[in-house]
């Protein structure tokens, strides 16, 4: 029996390949199907089953193409019924792969579908759940992404108490526990950075298995302090369920090389100019009315959260042999949109190029109070400490709060590390902000000087 975790860190998410005598299994696969092609060829396995813990809202999975290019059949657990053709498992239904078997366990509460697959090895053991967005290490899946559902998040959180419960706790603590995602995605509030651990450990330690915790006081600590998901959650989720176009014409359409005529041409039709170099690189020179989302930071998700329109033609300033990996980012969360990159790269524009004005920590120390400052962390960080008097204009939700600084205030801007805040800069100057300083190194650097800091503090009276 083989087990591997395929973890994709942009994504905090986790995919599994499981093998037994020539047979393989994929659960939650990404949406490019190469990896597990790959590596059910390099070993001489038949990818069998797809396994789908629920319809994904923070990505597009790629079982539907997988399943066209293997002839693998895709299974979901109760109640899923897709537009497409895949098993509906019942709960406790078995499936063989080789000389091992996976055990359906229908976990609903995360969205009414989810379920969670053992893995029961040659010798009759459990050996492993594969708990999707049900169970994290340290947390459990939220309860608001059911898709069109009539139920409240308080009705699915009832039902994530009743599947952790019924189904996983009285399973043996030695059972490995296999997460669908890790700390950094929004499917939870808490994740542990680790990806792996086992059932006892999470007896212990997780909030949410507590065994002398009511369902009432479940409901409330699971519901409690829910941020709105990111608006493309919803999209993805539709995707998931009703299927969408191969990744290979995905790929295709958007690795077209544009020369500098059709690449003006398509923006003045409309396309968005989305630069993924480095934020180093983007600061000193990128072309005007561009929005920056690095390759090297959380790309897809800051894509799927900033870009609202999910059709939204896409024309890309691109380093020299990053083409393939910008547009397949893009497709795993559904912006299948792409249209091109700009052949030659930004050396390739022959026009005046726009830069963000950017000093380092050391010198913001100096004048840190004489200027307005804008931290664009999100709440939780910018709650635990601030610079004294600094405004908090969360890059999450940017896009709501557009207009609620003044163009013609002189804003200093920084997030923790200096991506996050180039960001946030180059949508506002897309907005018509030109009065912005870019903080290079970010909050990370600030404890190291004399910059006034401070954290938020509850009335004594809460």
């Amino acid at each position: 029996m083989k087990v591997e975790q395929l973890y994709t860190q942009c994504l905090a998410e986790a995919a599994y390949y499981i093998e037994s005598n020539g047979e393989a299994a994929i659960i939650d696969p990404l949406r490019e199907t190469e990896p597990y092609v790959a590596m059910a060829e390099a070993n001489g396995a038949r990818i069998k089953y797809i396994f789908e813990t629920h319809f994904h809202a923070d990505f597009v999975s790629g079982h539907v193409d997988l399943a066209k290019q293997t002839g693998a059949s895709i299974v979901y657990g109760p109640g899923a019924n897709p537009a497409y053709d895949c098993i509906s498992a019942e709960d406790n239904q078995e499936f063989k792969i080789g000389n091992v078997t996976i055990k359906v366990l229908h976990t609903p509460g995360h969205t009414p579908e989810s379920s969670t697959y053992l893995l029961i090895d040659e010798n009759g053991n459990d050996h492993a759940i594969f708990t999707g967005d049900t169970l994290f290490l340290g947390d459990v899946g939220r309860p608001d992404l059911a898709i069109k559902s009539d139920l409240t998040q308080e009705d699915l959180a009832g039902m994530l108490y009743d599947s952790l419960r019924n189904r996983i706790m009285p399973l043996g603590d030695d059972v490995v526990v296999y997460p669908g995602h890790g700390a950094g995605s929004a499917c939870g509030k808490s994740m542990s950075s680790e990806t792996i651990g086992t059932l006892g450990e999470q007896k212990r330690t997780n909030y949410a298995l507590r065994e002398d915790m009511t369902r009432y006081e479940f409901i409330k600590e699971v519901t409690d302090g829910i941020l709105p998901p990111p608006q493309y959650f919803p999209k993805n989720a539709i995707m998931n369920k009703m299927g969408y176009a191969s990744y290979e014409s995905v790929l295709k359409k958007g690795m077209t090389p544009l020369s500098l005529d059709d690449f003006k041409s398509t923006v003045e039709k409309g396309a968005l100019i989305l630069d993924v170099r480095h934020q180093a690189d983007f600061i000193n020179g990128f072309i005007p009315n561009s929005l920056f989302i690095g390759l090297n930071g959380t790309f897809a998700m800051w894509v799927g959260a900033l870009i609202e329109d999910i059709h939204q033609p896409i024309v890309l300033v691109v380093p020299e042999g990053k083409e393939e990996e910008a547009v397949t980012r893009l497709s795993r969360v559904g912006y299948d949109s792409a249209v091109g990159y700009l052949e030659g790269g930004i050396d390739t524009w022959d026009g005046e190029l726009s830069t963000v004005e950017t000093i380092p920590v050391s010198e913001y120390e100096n004048i840190v109070g004489e200027v307005n400052t804008v931290d664009v962390r999100k709440p939780v960080e910018y709650d635990a400490e601030h610079v004294e008097g600094a405004r908090n204009y969360a890059l999450d939700y940017i896009n709501a709060n557009l207009n609620e600084l003044d163009p013609n205030t002189h804003y200093h801007v920084h997030c923790a590390g200096g991506y996050r805040s180039v960001i946030a800069i180059s949508m506002l100057m897309q907005n018509g902000y030109t009065k912005l300083t870019n903080i290079t190194e970010g909050f990370r650097k600030f404890a190291d000087t004399k910059i006034p800091l401070t954290n938020f503090q509850c009335p004594s009276n809460a």
